[in-house]
């Protein structure tokens, strides 16, 4: 079955765009400052478009493109379409309604991974995705916000942490390390319950499963290894351990401080899953992901560590000092920060592949055809080059021939899981 070619991928990274520029201008609308935008429902839909109508679509544009099947792109065209709605005229509900479609769509698309390969990464971020689902029913039912961010967490957290658990096979670590992850994942959803339920047991219960998680993961991730090496092995490594440190912030803050639904703790919380976690995990993987999405190559240059750095620092002094001394006027500085930090990074990236586009004299050839360059990319898991060898992994070839190798496309992606076995290659 045909699959959406370049300009239908670009297509479906609009809405995504518009969902990360819309949430940003609702970030200043709630750090009381003077927004480019401003209406009624904006600071409302604020946290359901940074997480499924930016994030959310992004990571399911970037399953639907790895899946490889037509039917696969209705996850991140309703998660799309929902963040849209949320901003239009129209009744909440109908954007309610599309990304509770899109959550349950990629649901699908992990189980049609799963029916090639059913290996534990895959359920990790299966059972994320059904935590999508859970949070979409949720404010389908009018479930405050605050109530909600448990849930939103669970379905971003346990996607890294699945994503992670594959490639820790790459430094083949003990059995232990398959079971705390998944043993921590599962544990997710039922804390995520007691929170509803039981508030003051539940979100203890989900700060000592984030710091278990985050020990996992750091103690077995392969970014301990890659940290080491240069260009971009080592800026994945690092914004990957910042984002871990920031995730085990969250959870400290959760099992001492109990529920946080408002006010400096809250914003705390919140700000270190969603930025200092999350976004961090994007920058470290969108050297790989967008070139794997629009097939433009999209390589690594040094200029990346200033966002990231920025996004850190800003998210600093928010935190450590606006949040923890009650400082609204710091927290506005450092959001303000975080934002710059944020949108910096895609400016920079189309820096990157703008110059990377520009014809070099004597490049290598592919079968003797002068217009078919090698692409030469490292492997995020080992820090090793890799070559493509085939029209699929030439940056800039539209055309559709048959889906990489499972471990090249991995690497190229940042996510586990995807062909049959039988196309795994040692």
């Amino acid at each position: 079955m045909n699959t959406p070619g370049l300009r239908g991928r670009t297509a479906l990274m609009v809405p995504v765009a518009v969902a990360l520029l819309a949430g940003l201008d609702a970030a200043l609308v709630l750090l009381g400052l003077p927004a480019p935008v401003t209406t009624q429902r904006l600071p409302d839909v604020h946290g359901a478009l940074m997480v499924l109508g930016f994030v959310g679509a992004l990571v399911a544009l970037e399953r639907a493109v790895a899946v490889g099947r037509l039917l696969g792109y209705a996850a991140p065209a309703l998660l799309g379409l929902g963040g849209l709605l949320l901003l239009s005229p129209l009744p909440l509900v109908a954007g309610r309604v599309a990304q509770l479609g899109g959550a349950v769509a990629l649901v699908g698309l992990y189980g049609a991974v799963w029916r090639r390969q059913a290996a534990a990464a895959v359920a990790v971020q299966g059972l994320g995705a059904l935590m999508a689902v859970g949070s979409a029913v949720l404010w389908l039912g009018d479930v405050p916000v605050p109530r909600l961010v448990p849930w939103w967490v669970g379905f971003l957290v346990l996607t890294v942490a699945g994503e992670r658990l594959e490639l820790m096979r790459v430094a083949a670590p003990p059995p232990v390390a398959e079971r705390g992850v998944v043993g921590a994942s599962l544990a997710f959803p039922v804390a995520a319950a007691l929170a509803l339920l039981w508030p003051s047991v539940g979100y203890a219960a989900l700060g000592v499963v984030l710091l278990v998680l985050v020990l996992f993961l750091v103690r077995y991730d392969v970014a301990r290894r890659t940290v080491r090496a240069t260009g971009l092995p080592r800026f994945m490594a690092v914004a990957m351990l910042a984002g871990y440190a920031w995730l085990a912030v969250a959870g400290a803050l959760w099992l001492v401080g109990g529920p946080q639904l408002a006010g400096p703790g809250y914003d705390a919380v919140l700000h270190a899953v969603f930025l200092g976690f999350v976004i961090s995990m994007v920058m470290a993987h969108a050297p790989v992901i967008l070139p794997a999405v629009l097939r433009r190559p999209l390589p690594y240059r040094p200029l990346m560590y200033g966002p990231l750095v920025a996004l850190h620092l800003t998210l600093v002094l928010r935190v450590a000092v606006g949040d923890a001394r009650d400082l609204p006027v710091v927290v506005q500085v450092g959001g303000v920060g975080n934002i710059l930090a944020v949108l910096a990074f895609p400016v920079v990236a189309a820096l990157s592949a703008r110059a990377a586009r520009r014809p070099r004299p004597g490049p290598a050839t592919v079968d003797g055809h002068p217009d078919r360059p090698v692409a030469v990319t490292a492997d995020p898991a080992t820090g090793l080059p890799t070559t493509a060898t085939g029209a699929d992994e030439i940056p800039g070839d539209d055309r559709a021939p048959s889906r990489p190798p499972a471990a090249r496309q991995r690497a190229q992606a940042g996510a586990p899981g995807r062909p049959d076995p039988a196309e795994v290659t040692a």
